[in-house]
């Protein structure tokens, strides 16, 4: 009696374990039916968007306040290390915008490649990086415009409706909630004719920062790589002069810095279902926009720090402080009104994706079923777009979001770490069918076969169901060794730098596993992709390296942030299951074939990893 009763509770908890497994590894079918928002944007478009989106006010502020405070006139190297971060998350992009063109971004690559729960958590994640993004790109067009005014708007909020609150802002910053009011409604009335206010905007933005580097080309003095040794009072530490005043150290830490320069760029993933041909234009555009912002960067490094010795650039404005400095004033001028364009055009590159998440969760019934609605005059996501107005003006208008900035870090690298790793699982993943008769050696799956197919012991050219679970055990050893790194190397801190030999031992211990699990992970056979349009080449080493620099970022940011997040995630969780959970369009399609099968007497049609490649080819060129 009591090994029934035994027997019965593990029963039902084994049951319980297949539900919960079946929910978090639900994927996405697609379809390649046509989408109700309106197809009008080419590559330039795409490529104006990623750009004006990533290069904002930081494109005038941040070489200078890296090479005060971090790398000096090296901040070029850093630049140059964030770039190639950068283009290796984007390529891993520009390879699922090949093969699902569908609006979403990271939220659809997840929910395609590894399942409900996860596409959930990051399309969640999304909404609040945009949302603040948005909002903190508001404050910072209203903070410039009111110091351009004098200060006049600030002076009169506050003197009328201060709010004396510690967790919000000192006022309530109405101009702020009016811009983003004034950009909605132009997105609310079509992407195109966002897109061309965009492009004007970028075309302007990047006149003026050519002719803030062509004008301190002029008056460069290359001396100024050849210091020597100074106390700088912003740190207040003596550096060592000259090329690289901080040492490898500061390079590294600056090229943290810069990397977040470079974030934006995946708003172009978003508008694949506004795009033209998105299979080629979206890859090419992520391409196109990430150099020219990486040569935008490197031009105003070299240049700045040529103009003045680093240790004097202004932390906030130095271009147009080192111009007024020399008495070119009517290029001061240029380059502060062209700071109002990048801060315009970064505006528009938050705002565009946020309805096109909310839209995506709706249609996959993730998210309420109103934001899935298309306006047939504007064909946009009305509602979807009125409402992350609103919430992106409701945050600008009462926070003081100075605390909240690190939110949209969070939201940018855990897309990027969950796309490297869709990409990852997808190319090493058997697409046969089950159905299909095997050959009776190649399937029956032992113990010892398990352990020598993660050298691919039996040199298998095509993926099977034996290769595709090693693949599957070595990249999920490959992340958690890869964050026992990162994490490890935050521990070591700057006594890494300084006396590295204790910490040697510990590294090694990481390091040389992780180094071995990626080669095993690169001897297994690959899906063939030769019917994309773009796939990210190098594999599985190139992925590998973008895994442990976002992971690294990652666990360097600050524990007030991971505490926001979780509390974000909560939130999110009870929504999943109180909404996502039952209105979920795949699971519901699930519930239905089963109906179908069972009144049809016949087993239930394969799902979509189940399908052979011609038809995933034909269906939904994964």
């Amino acid at each position: 009696m009591v090994h029934n009763a035994v027997a019965a509770k593990l029963e039902g908890w084994q049951m319980a374990g297949k539900g919960l497994w079946g929910m978090a590894s639900r994927r996405k079918r697609m379809s390649e039916e046509a989408s109700q928002l309106a197809r009008v944007l080419n590559l330039v478009d795409l490529t104006l968007l990623g750009v004006g989106s990533t290069l904002g006010l930081g494109v005038y502020v941040l070489a200078g306040q890296v090479a005060n405070e971090t790398a000096g006139p090296a901040v070029i190297v850093s630049f140059l290390l964030a770039a190639v971060s950068s283009f290796f998350a984007g390529l891993c992009y520009a390879e699922f915008a090949a093969r699902v063109p569908k609006a979403g971004s990271a939220y659809v690559y997840a929910y395609v490649a590894v399942g409900e729960v996860a596409a959930f958590i990051i399309g969640w994640t999304l909404i609040l990086e945009y949302a603040i993004g948005t909002a903190s790109v508001t404050r910072g067009v209203s903070s410039y415009v009111d110091a351009l005014a004098g200060n006049v708007i600030s002076t009169f909020f506050n003197d009328t409706m201060p709010l004396h609150t510690q967790t919000l802002a000192e006022y309530p910053d109405f101009f702020s909630f009016a811009i983003i009011a004034v950009m909605t409604c132009l997105l609310a009335f079509g992407v195109k004719e966002s897109s061309i206010v965009n492009n004007v905007m970028t075309f302007l933005n990047l006149a003026t920062a050519t002719i803030a580097v062509v004008t301190g080309a002029i008056y460069a003095d290359p001396k100024n790589w050849s210091l020597a040794p100074h106390f700088n009072p912003t740190t207040s530490k003596t550096d060592a002069g000259g090329f690289l005043p901080y040492g490898i150290k500061g390079i590294v830490e600056g090229a943290g810095t810069c990397f977040f320069g470079f974030v934006g760029f995946d708003c172009i993933a978003t508008t694949s279902e506004e795009a033209k041909n998105p299979r080629r234009n979206i890859p090419w555009a992520i391409v196109l926009s990430l150099t020219i912002i990486t040569i935008t960067y490197c031009s105003i490094a070299v240049v700045l720090t040529m103009l003045q010795p680093y240790y004097v650039l202004d932390l906030t404005k130095p271009f147009t402080v080192a111009f007024e400095g020399m008495g070119l004033y009517a290029i001061e001028w240029i380059v502060t009104v062209g700071a109002i364009f990048a801060l315009t055009t970064s505006l528009l590159g938050t705002m565009i994706p946020l309805p096109r998440i909310m839209y995506a969760m709706a249609q996959d019934g993730l998210m309420f079923a109103l934001f899935g609605r298309v306006n047939s005059f504007t064909k946009t996501p009305l509602i979807a777009t009125a409402v992350a107005g609103g919430l992106s003006g409701v945050l600008a208008l009462i926070f003081d979001l100075n605390q909240l900035i690190e939110m949209m870090s969070i939201g940018t690298l855990l897309a990027y770490t969950v796309v490297c790793m869709c990409v990852l699982i997808l190319r090493y993943t058997d697409t046969r069918s089950r159905g299909s008769p095997p050959n009776e050696k190649s399937e029956r799956i032992t113990f010892g076969r398990s352990v020598a197919a993660l050298v691919n012991w039996e040199r298998a050219d095509k993926p099977s169901k034996l290769t595709t679970g090693a693949a599957g055990v070595l990249v999920f050893a490959e992340i958690l060794l890869t964050l026992a790194l990162c994490v490890l190397l935050k521990m070591s801190g700057d006594e890494l730098y300084n006396d590295p030999m204790p910490w040697l031992g510990p590294l090694l211990a990481l390091l040389v596993p992780l180094v071995i699990v990626v080669v095993m992970l690169g001897q297994q056979p690959k899906t063939n992709v030769t019917h994309l349009s773009f796939s990210v080449p190098w594999l599985p080493y190139l992925p590998a390296i973008s895994l442990f620099l976002n992971l690294y970022l990652m666990v360097n940011l600050k524990t007030e942030t991971w505490v926001r997040f979780l509390v974000w995630m909560l939130v999110g969780t009870v929504v999943y299951f109180s909404y996502s959970l039952r209105h979920s369009t795949e699971r519901l399609l699930e519930i239905e074939e089963k109906k179908r099968a069972a009144g049809n007497g016949v087993s239930a049609p394969p799902q979509l990893d189940e399908l052979p490649m011609s038809a995933l080819e034909t269906r939904t060129h994964l």
